[in-house]
């Protein structure tokens, strides 16, 4: 099943694509996410050997999607022992399979700090 995360108007909608049309299954507040659209079928899977800095898309019982750079990377959810929440700015990096969250900053200017 296709989804995506629809962000306009300061909310965040949740939609699924069913026979060919795109169905919102849930609305929520946007928080620190920017306007656009956020496909989530299209998330690759995370290096466990990289530390990903972005902004927390979307939450399931399987998955915590994040937006990197200019894509979208999914972590496993077991990996978490509590997911963050969507709309907000973290750093997630792991240490033997577990992964570790902490809050990411952002500079003034372009980009993100490290």
């Amino acid at each position: 099943m296709k989804q995506r995360v629809l962000v306009m108007n300061g909310q965040r909608l949740l939609q699924s694509e069913q026979n060919g049309e795109w169905n919102t299954v849930n609305v929520q507040k946007a928080g620190d996410l920017k306007p656009g659209i956020y496909h989530l079928y299209l998330a690759k899977d995370a290096d466990k050997g990289h530390k990903y800095i972005g902004y927390i898309l979307h939450t399931d019982k399987d998955y915590v999607y994040q937006q990197y750079d200019k894509n979208v990377v999914r972590h496993e959810r077991a990996a978490f022992e509590v997911a963050p929440n969507p709309g907000t700015l973290k750093s997630i990096s792991y240490e033997q399979d577990e992964a570790i969250v902490a809050t990411a900053v952002q500079k003034r200017g372009r980009g993100l700090t490290r």
